[in-house]
C-alpha cells in the first residue's frame, strides 16, 4: 500500500508551514519569499524552485487557490478552508511536541549524566 504525502496527513514541512501561515493574505511568489525571509530575520528562506514546487503540491491538493486577476503574468495565491484546518493542526501538533521536549528537559534538570 502506497505511503500517504505529509500533506495528506496534515504533517507539514517546514517550506509548507511557512507558506500555508503566510498565504492567510493574498500574495504573489516572490511577495511570499520575502515575506517569510523578513519574518524570520533570514533564518528560513525558500528559493523560487523550492517554493514553486510547494506551491504546486499544495494547489494539488487543495490547501491554497489561485485567486482571480486581470493579469494572468501574475499568480496570486490564498490559503483555502482546508488548508487552514491543516494549518491549525500542524501547530497543535508542534505544540504538543515542544511541550513534551520541554517536559523532558524539565525533568533531567539536575540529571548526574549530564555532559
Amino acid at each position: 500500500m502506497a505511503r500517504k504525502s505529509a500533506l495528506e496527513t496534515g504533517i507539514l514541512n517546514d517550506s509548507a508551514f511557512y507558506i500555508l501561515s503566510t498565504l492567510l493574505e493574498e500574495m504573489h511568489g516572490y511577495l511570499i519569499m520575502k515575506t517569510i525571509e523578513e519574518a524570520t530575520d533570514g533564518s528560513a528562506i525558500i528559493g523560487p524552485a523550492s517554493l514553486y514546487t510547494t506551491l504546486k503540491k499544495l494547489l494539488d491538493s487543495g490547501l491554497i487557490q489561485r485567486s482571480k486577476t486581470d493579469d494572468e503574468t501574475t499568480k496570486i495565491y490564498l490559503i483555502t478552508k482546508k488548508g487552514k484546518n491543516i494549518l491549525q493542526q500542524d501547530i497543535n501538533r508542534k505544540q504538543r511536541m515542544i511541550a513534551f521536549a520541554e517536559n523532558q528537559i524539565k525533568q533531567s534538570t539536575g540529571d548526574k549524566h549530564e555532559n
